[in-house]
């Protein structure tokens, strides 16, 4: 088979219907919108979160939370998981750091927490650092680098 070759099964295909052709083809005059009213008339219709004039949900609801689109996304990893998965001397960047699983997601910052112990020379290289996570790779023999 081509995909030149493709067509919809029989009867999957409908003639769009014709309407207002006058009162023989069973929807003529009103075109099957009724008499009259908001949805007879062109460009009338209610919208999809109109109640009928009751209180919308939406307003019935109380207002909550605040998500502020300025704010950056930041992944946090921790010394323990970086003593857990690299080796002695290895190099961290963003790139190992998703590779080994330890990022996940999109994000715009990457920070490393002091939680754990590490006990391995890495060179971590991270757009953050806390202060204890700092010194905990410094004390191990290694280096924070900011990216």
């Amino acid at each position: 088979m081509d995909l030149s070759e493709l067509k919809p099964p029989q009867g999957a295909r409908h003639k769009d219907k014709r309407v207002g052709r006058g009162t023989g083809s069973t929807l003529g005059k009103t075109s099957g919108r009724g008499q009259k009213g908001q949805k007879s008339r062109s460009g009338g219709n209610v919208h999809p979160r109109f109640e009928g004039g009751q209180m919308p949900l939406f307003r019935r609801l109380p207002k909550q939370g605040f998500r502020n689109w300025n704010a950056k996304r930041v992944a946090v990893v921790n010394v323990r998981a970086l003593d857990r998965v690299f080796e002695d001397g290895a190099t961290v960047d963003l790139e190992t750091l998703s590779e080994q699983g330890l990022i996940k997601g999109q994000f715009d910052e990457v920070k490393i927490l002091g939680d754990g112990e590490l006990t391995k020379a890495l060179t971590v290289k991270a757009h953050k650092f806390s202060s204890s996570a700092r010194q905990k790779i410094e004390s191990a023999g290694g280096t924070a680098e900011g990216v």
